[in-house]
C-alpha cells in the first residue's frame, strides 16, 4: 500500500472538514464578528493581548502539539499495528478533538476567558470547580515534571540509529541538540523586543528570524553544551535549569517571549510537517509495519479502551482544553477566529500525529529503532523524508530531534503559565506578587520529583513520576471528557440547537465511557499500590462529576417542564 496516497487521502480529509463540520460548527455557536473579545475588555499587554489570527494559531498550535502526539500514536502502532491507530487518528479528530478544543475556546472566550473549570462553576456547583481545579492544578504539575525530565534526557542522551530506506547509520548528540534549543529561545526574546519596538511587516519579521532558526539548528553540533550530573540522574541539572526558564517565561509579558516562541515555534512545526510530507511523498515507501497485531498488545493492554487513552494528543485531548481556555481565550481577537484556531490547529495536531505514525508505518518488523524511545523513532523518520528532499542526513535526523525538543519546550512553559491563571483564579488573588508566588508553588513540585528515582521490577532506575506514567493516558481523556461535561451543561442552559448539544453530548459520553473503562482495569491489574490509588481516585473524581452533571441536567429539564406547564 502507499504510504503517500493514504496520507494525501487524510489531508484532504481535514481540509474538508474544516470547512464544512468546522463552518458548521461556528454557526451553531452564534460566533459574533461585532462582540468584543476579553482580549479587549481585559488588555493589560501582559496576558491579555489581541493577537492577530495567524500569529495566534502558529503560537497555540506550537503550545498544544507537545510530545503527545508523537509517543502516542507511535507507542499504539507498535502495541496494536498502525491501522486502528489511524482511523482514531483521523475521525476522533475531526469529531471529537477538533470540536472539543473549539468549544473550549468559545466557552471561555464567552466566560471572560476563564478556565474549563470556571465554567464547570458557573453551570453545575462551587464544590466541583474545587475538585476539578486541584485535578486540573495536579494534571498540570504532572506533565511539566515528565516533559522536563523527557527534555533534559534529551540534552544529554545520544541517538545512534540506522535509518530507514538507507544503509546509512547517523549519530546525533544531545550536547548539540541542547546548543541549538538555547540559541532557539534566544531568538525569540530578540524577536519580541524587535517586534515590541519597530514593529515590522510580519512578512519581514518571518523572513528574518525562520531562517535563523535553521542556522540554529546548523549552529548547536559546532557549539555542543555538554553538561551532565553526578549521581543517579546525569540529566539533573539540565532539569532544574529548564524548570527555571519555565519560571521566569510564565511570568513575562506575553508579546516578550510566548507570542515571538510560539510564532517561530509554529512556524518550526509548519516546516516540518511540509519538508517531512514532502520527502514522504516523493519517496512514496511501502507500508512495513503490520496494519493489525491483535485485540491485545503484548503487554496485555486491550485495543478497547486503551487505544482511546494511549493516543490522546492528535486525537482528543484534555490539555488543550486548558491551553483553549487559558493562554489563547486570553488573546483572541475575533470570535470568528476561533474557527480557524481552535478547530484548524487540532487538525493541524491531526496532521503531526498522522506524520508520527508514518514514521513506523516504514519500519520493517523486528526493526532495532522499534525498540528505541518514540522520539528517537520520530527523528530518524522525519532525518530520512527530509533527507529525500537533498537535506545533508545529518542536519535532517538533528532538525526532527529539534522538533521534537521544540514540541515539549513550548508546552512546558505554556504550562507554567497556565498553573499561575488556575492559582490566582482559584485564591481570587490577582496582583503581579500573586503570579510569582503562583509560579513559584507550581514549580516547587517538579523541582524536587526530578530528582526522585526507582528501581523498577528489572532492577533499572528510573525517574519516581514513571510508576504512575500509566496512568497519563487516563488522566489526559478524563480531562477531556469533563471539559466536555462542562461544555454540555453551559449548552443546556444557553443554546437551544439540539444537533450542537448532540456534536458534544455523544463525543463527552464517548470519551467518559472509554476512560471510566481504562481506570476500572487499571485498579483491577495494578500491582503498585501508588498507582493503585491515583487511579481510585481519578475513578471517584469522573464518576462523582458525571453524577452531579446527570442530576443537574435532570433538574434543569425538570424546572423548563414544570416552567411551561404553568405557562401553558
Amino acid at each position: 500500500m502507499s504510504l503517500a496516497l493514504l496520507l494525501l487521502s487524510c489531508l484532504v480529509a481535514f481540509a474538508l472538514a474544516h470547512r464544512l463540520y468546522g463552518r458548521l460548527l461556528a454557526r451553531w455557536f452564534g460566533l459574533d464578528a461585532q462582540a468584543t473579545t476579553p482580549a479587549h475588555t481585559h488588555r493589560d499587554g501582559q496576558d491579555f493581548e489581541p493577537t492577530p489570527k495567524f500569529y495566534l494559531l502558529s503560537q497555540h498550535f506550537s503550545a498544544i502539539s507537545a510530545a503527545g502526539p508523537i509517543f502516542g500514536p507511535i507507542v499504539a502502532a507498535l502495541w496494536f499495528g498502525w491501522e486502528p491507530a489511524f482511523w482514531w487518528i483521523v475521525l476522533g479528530c475531526i469529531f471529537i478533538g477538533a470540536m472539543h478544543d473549539f468549544g473550549a475556546l468559545v466557552a471561555s472566550v464567552r466566560h471572560g476567558a476563564c478556565s474549563v473549570a470556571q465554567v464547570l462553576r458557573t453551570h453545575l456547583n462551587p464544590r466541583s470547580y474545587t475538585a476539578f481545579t486541584i485535578y486540573i492544578w495536579l494534571a498540570l504539575i504532572y506533565v511539566i515534571i515528565a516533559f522536563t525530565d523527557v527534555t533534559a534526557r534529551a540534552f544529554v542522551e545520544a541517538l545512534d540509529a540506522a535509518v530507514p530506506g538507507t544503509a546509512a547509520n547517523v549519530q546525533v548528540a544531545g550536547a548539540g541538540v541542547a546548543t541549538s534549543s538555547l540559541l532557539y529561545l534566544g531568538l525569540a526574546l530578540v524577536m519580541g523586543v524587535v517586534v515590541k519596538l519597530w514593529r515590522p511587516p510580519l512578512w519581514l519579521v518571518t523572513a528574518v528570524f525562520v531562517p535563523a532558526v535553521a542556522g540554529a539548528i546548523w549552529l548547536g553540533p559546532l557549539l555542543p553544551i555538554d553538561w551532565r550530573s553526578d549521581g543517579p540522574v546525569p540529566s539533573l541539572g539540565w532539569a532544574w535549569a529548564i524548570l527555571a526558564y519555565c519560571g521566569v517565561a510564565s511570568v513575562l509579558p506575553v508579546w516578550l517571549l510566548l507570542q515571538p516562541r510560539g510564532y517561530l515555534g509554529g512556524f518550526f512545526l509548519y516546516l516540518t510537517l511540509g519538508g517531512g510530507l514532502l520527502g514522504l511523498f516523493l519517496q512514496n515507501p511501502t507500508i512495513e509495519w503490520p496494519a493489525f497485531t491483535g485485540f491485545t498488545a503484548a503487554n496485555g493492554q486491550p485495543l478497547v479502551p486503551f487505544l482511546f487513552i494511549t493516543i490522546a494528543c492528535g486525537a482528543c485531548s484534555g490539555f488543550h482544553g486548558l491551553v483553549c481556555s487559558g493562554t489563547t481565550s486570553k488573546q483572541l481577537d475575533r470570535e470568528p477566529d476561533a474557527h480557524l484556531v481552535g478547530y484548524g490547529g487540532m487538525l493541524l495536531e491531526g496532521v503531526v500525529a498522522l506524520l508520527a505514525l508514518a514514521c513506523v508505518m516504514l519500519l520493517p518488523r523486528g526493526s532495532a529503532l522499534a525498540a528505541s524511545t518514540p522520539d528517537k523513532v520520530f527523528g530518524v523518520g522525519i532525518g530520512s523524508f527530509l533527507h529525500e528532499l537533498g537535506v545533508p542526513l545529518q542536519f535532517a535526523v538533528t532538525f526532527g530531534m529539534l522538533a521534537f525538543a521544540t514540541f515539549v519546550y513550548d508546552t512546558l512553559d505554556v504550562c507554567t503559565r497556565l498553573a499561575r491563571y488556575l492559582f490566582t483564579e482559584f485564591t481570587g488573588w490577582r496582583t503581579r506578587t500573586a503570579g510569582v508566588v503562583g509560579t513559584v508553588v507550581s514549580l516547587l513540585l517538579p523541582a524536587w520529583f526530578v530528582a526522585q528515582t526507582v528501581t523498577d521490577a528489572k532492577g533499572k532506575v528510573v525517574p519516581a513520576y514513571t510508576v504512575v506514567w500509566p496512568l497519563f493516558g487516563s488522566t489526559n481523556q478524563l480531562l477531556a471528557g469533563l471539559t466536555l461535561v462542562g461544555l454540555s451543561l453551559w449548552l443546556a442552559h444557553t443554546n437551544r440547537n439540539v444537533w450542537l448539544r448532540l456534536a458534544v453530548g455523544l463525543p463527552m459520553v464517548f470519551m467518559m465511557g472509554m476512560t471510566i473503562t481504562a481506570l476500572v482495569l487499571q485498579i483491577a491489574r495494578a500491582s503498585d499500590a501508588v498507582l493503585q490509588t491515583v487511579a481510585c481516585v481519578l475513578l471517584v473524581l469522573a464518576l462523582w462529576i458525571t453524577v452531579e452533571a446527570v442530576l443537574a441536567l435532570w433538574h434543569g429539564r425538570g424546572r423548563r417542564l414544570a416552567a411551561r406547564a404553568a405557562g401553558g
